[in-house]
């Protein structure tokens, strides 16, 4: 009976021992779940907090971005804005030290074979030594020999030019090779290297055998000083000339219109293409129903080319000067250098001065010195500048040069 009892006892208690267990461990397991369901909570919410840094991250970059493509905008138009109105404080061929400020630059053009020339203009119009060192210093004045280099490097013509330079100090040398048919890439090169050496007003070019009153150059300029733009020179329009024994033919003639007083040749306004480059050129370069109010520039009748100042003498402002320096690379040549400065112009918001005293012969500069006015440059047209000039340029001198002291009497900042 005692046996029954101790069985029945230790039967109770192994079920309170189980249903004790089955209680602690729900227990146990809930507590357990709900620190595993915290975890997991607290996971996410780290999560949630990463994403939204790299959200605001994201949102930050896009913004900076943003300025960035807003800055590049400003400094693109700014660029854009200093070639056109002709910023250039730099030279840059000697490693970009501060640019020469000066009144006007003349390039004088001559060759190797023109030493005779020279002279001639070094005994009559042209300063030599002190004078032409106080010519600059005094009045703004630059005034030198354009020369480039020949095609055999240190070659006796190049020690020729070399040694007449020692001599007179009187040259400005060109990275060009000399020839003929390269004169429009010699005149490029003329304005690219002077535009780098000298901050002008107006750079001028002038042919070796014209005479040139600089009194009377200087208050001209001085008067059109104001302007931005200006291209100023005796205006013509001559014969395209197509035939292939022509000395001065132009291989591109097609495209200088038909017979007749016809535009130059160009796409029909239906349709037409341009590439990326010269869309950009034209964004770049903005400064602008049928009838054209400047026809005249267009040339006269006859297959003729568009209007340009005659290549014996002619003067550009500042902003045309720097806009051939920054565009060199895309600027066409033409066969003749007069020409192909004109039509780097024709498409700008240019003023086209059109100037009788800068092409007076010698028979009208005399009369006009006999009657108190001086021409700015004679020449003959027979022979594009003065016949016979190394024996003539002195005579022409004596009668059509003005008064010794003009040059230097003139307050060329004074003239507006």
């Amino acid at each position: 009976m005692k046996h029954k009892a101790s069985k029945r006892l230790s039967l109770t208690w192994v079920s309170l021992l189980c249903i004790s267990c089955f209680f602690l461990g729900v227990t146990f397991t809930s507590r357990f779940r709900g620190s595993d369901d915290y975890g997991h909570e607290k996971e996410k919410s780290h999560e949630k907090d990463v994403t939204e840094e790299v959200l605001k991250i994201h949102k930050a970059i896009e913004a900076l971005g943003k300025s960035v493509a807003m800055l590049q905008k400003q400094l693109s138009v700014s660029h854009s804005y200093q070639q056109v109105v002709g910023v250039s404080t730099t030279n840059t061929s000697t490693g970009g030290n501060q640019t020469s400020k000066v009144f006007m630059v003349i390039g004088v053009n001559t060759a190797f074979s023109s030493r005779q020339r020279r002279d001639s203009l070094r005994e009559t119009w042209m300063p030599q030594g002190e004078k032409l060192e106080k010519l600059e210093k005094e009045k703004g004045i630059v005034v030198k020999f354009m020369i480039g280099h020949s095609a055999t490097p240190h070659s006796i013509l190049d020690k020729e030019i070399d040694s007449e330079d020692a001599q007179y100090k009187d040259f400005f040398r060109l990275d060009h090779v000399e020839g003929y048919y390269n004169l429009s890439a010699k005149t490029k090169t003329f304005f690219s290297s002077a535009v780098a050496t000298w901050d002008a007003e107006f750079y001028v070019k002038i042919d070796d055998d014209v005479h040139v009153n600089l009194g009377m150059l200087g208050s001209t300029l001085a008067l059109h000083r104001h302007k931005p733009r200006v291209y100023i020179g005796c205006m013509k329009s001559g014969p395209v000339l197509t035939k292939k024994t022509a000395k001065y033919r132009e291989p591109e003639f097609w495209k200088f219109g038909e017979e007749g007083n016809k535009y130059f040749r160009h796409a029909t306004g239906q349709i037409y293409a341009i590439s990326k480059d010269l869309a950009t050129y034209i964004s770049n370069n903005q400064t602008a129903k049928y009838r054209e109010p400047e026809f005249w520039k267009f040339g006269e009748e006859g297959n003729k080319y568009f209007r340009h100042a005659t290549g014996q003498i002619y003067a550009i402002s500042k902003d045309l000067a720097t806009y051939i320096s920054n565009n060199q690379p895309i600027l066409h040549k033409y066969a003749n250098e007069d020409v192909t400065l004109g039509s780097w112009f024709i498409g700008l918001e240019v003023e086209h001065i059109d100037d009788g005293n800068f092409c007076c012969s010698t028979p009208d500069c005399e009369m006009k010195a006999d009657a108190g006015e001086v021409c700015v440059a004679s020449f003959d047209w027979t022979c594009s500048g003065v016949c016979k000039s190394v024996n003539r340029m002195w005579m022409v001198h004596m009668i059509c040069g003005e008064d010794d002291k003009a040059v230097w009497d003139a307050n060329y900042y004074s003239l507006r």
